[in-house]
């Protein structure tokens, strides 16, 4: 059963992967062609390859480690996979018409923010008994982040009260992972390896996802021109993508080795 278990995870990843390349025929099929002076595009491109490979990374780790460790590892290779699955078709929208993509990018942050936040949830709870509401509250402020941003890049709203609200979502995640439950529970709770993954892991919202409003700011509120603006936002956008999802998982991962290989060592008498 075991031996199954462990030849079913290299299955998984390649199919993973299989469907990962898949998107690259479709831009073949239609003529796309990325120039080599494309910054924005060779971006792309280069980011779902680190992506790509990371989701296999995460994926053939998941045998590596304890049980309870299984499924934060599963949730980072969805993440990635996720994202470099999106990053093949913004390439393909940029490359084709030079427009941002914006829906395929909220789209994949719809899906792949909210799961980055279940991780602080996931490593707490392969610890301890975490309540619900932790669960909850870094959703919620998850979706008011990510819809304040997508109502002022899509001009639905006035860019400016859009950038406000996103970033009070984003205030109210790093409280509840600094000075909420989250944090409290990772504070008394928590082993060293897992209280090191948790603190590096809220730096890197705080640090990381700063990108973000930075992008933002420099595409939509600096009054530059419109082609430098973009070129600016996407650039930026991409850049935190590529570090922040990488790192949360590689986080997770180092962390969830440590403490398998800890409880895996037999005590000396």
């Amino acid at each position: 059963m075991n031996l199954n278990s462990r030849s079913l995870t290299p299955k998984i990843a390649t199919l993973a992967l299989l469907g990962l390349l898949a998107p690259s025929k479709v831009f073949a099929a239609g003529d796309i062609t990325l120039q080599a002076n494309d910054i924005v595009g060779i971006s792309f491109w280069t980011i779902s390859m680190a992506l790509v490979a990371a989701t296999a990374f995460f994926f053939l780790e998941i045998q590596r480690v304890a049980p309870k460790w299984k499924t934060s590892l599963t949730v980072s290779g969805l993440v990635t996979l996720v994202a470099a699955t999106h990053y093949f078709y913004m390439r393909d929208v940029w490359v084709a018409t030079g427009n941002t993509p914006t829906v395929f990018r909220y789209i994949d942050w719809l899906i792949t923010v909210p799961l980055l936040m279940v991780e602080f949830y996931l490593i707490l709870s392969a610890i301890t008994k975490v309540p619900a509401g932790v669960f909850w509250r870094l959703i919620i402020g998850t979706f008011v982040m990510l819809v304040g941003g997508y109502v002022g890049e899509a001009g639905y709203m006035n860019t400016w009260l859009a950038f406000i609200i996103g970033m009070a979502g984003w205030a109210f995640i790093l409280w509840e992972i600094f000075l909420g439950e989250a944090g409290k529970i990772n504070a008394n709770s928590a082993p060293p390896a897992v209280q090191s993954a948790f603190k590096v892991m809220r730096w890197i919202v705080v640090v990381g996802w700063a990108i973000y409003p930075i992008g933002y700011f420099l595409g939509y509120l600096t009054g530059a021109s419109s082609a430098d603006s973009m070129v600016l936002l996407n650039v930026t956008y991409n850049f935190a993508d590529v570090v922040n999802k990488i790192a949360f998982g590689v986080i997770i991962w180092t962390a969830a080795v440590s403490e398998t290989d800890r409880h895996s060592i037999p005590v000396k008498v």
